[in-house]
């Protein structure tokens, strides 16, 4: 078996973000896949937002090394303010401190063969730098989105400083992963070098955590069956759910409201037939002023968040699930939509056709797509997905296309990427003369 020290800032307790879950299931199946890991993240400390279900997921043999660090805006400003030194290329820079040190030494403690690092977060690459130029280890560097790129980070001063970290990662890497095909491109132009050195490993879904929300799924579902037969109530409204942060500038529903408020005028839908859940916004003041604001409050119900498990057993039981994403977003793909395949249910895509996330969604045969942005063509797409919807012949995701996406299928493409960066290779570009 080799041996793989995986760095990654997001990590349980850590809450509110999916971001958790591709270092916690890679950490949870490269064994099986023929690598150890071991696993160096943040101290609990710097995340704004933590729960208990995940950790209870980390492997028991899992070595884990939660090192000193500290979030400035948090635990650095005064009166809210700190000097913006101390958030380049992002507040938790200070992670460095306690990183490199704990890091070094999880390397003399476990001898591994390789070193993985995850972002978003830059100051993970950067703990991943440091760690293979002091140790000499081959380094994957790992994108879960695109770093640096037009118009973000917005602050020219911030920009400046991701494409440092960018540079640094490309001269150093012996591989680079991204969770998307455009976002690999993109990398591939930047990067001309490095093209062949580049990788796509999507997102994905745990089957193991979608078994234990099937069963969940099922018990909620006898429970409910038992109450409608003893008080012989009548069916609800369909619920078409969105899990997850609704983004006012890349995930704004206002097409989509304006749309609903239409179909509601001309008597289509109303709040006996339609529920439109929004599950987990992060942004539920935004969300509840613009549905009332465009006459649709009655038709969208903003939940608050939910354990991962019931997060999964609830988009088993909705009757669709809707998937947003904005045209400058075009080289990323949300990852809750490889758990919308996973659940089965049709799909409401609203995304550019040209982008990675409505590609995805056409190739597993789920058709009912506009982009987020084109008020007619959201309305348009609606109105189809509805119909088929009420009449029970919406399309489902394709087997071959879910089974692609499970983790352990991803788990594999990473085994082998390691294999590669572990193999007998050229100097890195920062090591050539």
């Amino acid at each position: 078996m080799r041996r793989v020290l995986m760095v990654s800032f997001q990590f349980p307790p850590m809450a509110g973000t999916s971001g958790v879950q591709r270092a916690l299931r890679f950490a949870q199946q490269l064994p099986a896949s023929g690598w150890t890991p071991s696993l160096l993240t943040a101290h609990p400390r710097v995340h704004a937002q933590t729960g208990t279900d995940l950790v209870e997921e980390i492997p028991r043999d899992l070595i884990v090394r939660r090192a000193f660090a500290l979030d400035a805006a948090r635990h650095l400003s005064i009166a809210g303010r700190y000097p913006g030194f101390l958030a380049r290329p992002d507040r938790w820079h200070s992670w460095l401190l306690g990183a490199v040190p704990a890091g070094l030494k999880l390397i003399r403690d476990t001898r591994p063969d390789a070193i993985w690092s995850t972002y978003p977060i830059p100051s993970a690459h950067l703990v991943g730098y440091w760690l293979s130029r002091l140790s000499g280890l081959p380094w994957v560097a790992d994108f879960r989105d695109p770093m640096a790129h037009d118009g973000y980070p917005a602050d020219p001063v911030l920009w400046r400083s991701f494409a440092a970290v960018e540079r640094k990662v490309f001269a150093r890497a012996a591989r680079f992963t991204f969770t998307t095909p455009g976002a690999a491109r993109l990398y591939a132009k930047r990067f001309p070098a490095a093209a062949d050195r580049i990788r796509v490993i999507e997102n994905g879904y745990s089957e193991d955590a979608f078994r234990q929300a099937e069963r969940q799924a099922e018990r909620q579902a006898n429970a409910r069956a038992r109450g409608d037969a003893a008080g012989a109530t009548s069916p609800g409204p369909r619920v078409l759910l969105h899990s997850g942060v609704v983004y006012p500038d890349w995930r704004s529903p206002a097409r989509l409201f304006e749309a609903l408020a239409d179909a509601k005028a001309q008597g289509r839908i109303d709040a006996s037939t339609l529920r439109l859940r929004l599950r987990a916004t992060a942004h539920d003041d935004f969300v509840r002023d613009l549905a009332r604001r465009l006459g649709v409050a009655d038709l969208v119900e903003i939940a608050p968040p939910l354990p991962y498990a019931d997060a999964l057993a609830e988009m088993l039981a909705a009757d669709g699930l809707l998937l947003l994403q904005s045209n400058d977003c075009n080289d990323q793909i949300p990852a809750k939509a490889y758990e919308y395949l996973r659940a089965r249910r049709p799909v409401l895509t609203l995304a550019d056709p040209a982008g990675d996330t409505a590609q995805l969604m056409r190739r597993a045969g789920l058709p009912h797509q506009a982009a987020l942005e084109d008020g007619p063509g959201v309305a348009a797409a609606l109105d189809r997905f509805l119909d088929d919807l009420f009449h029970d012949r919406a399309a489902l995701p394709a087997p071959p296309v879910i089974a692609a996406a499970s983790r352990e299928s991803r788990t594999g493409e990473l085994a082998r990427v390691l294999d590669e960066a572990c193999a007998p290779q050229m100097p890195t570009a920062e090591a050539r003369p």
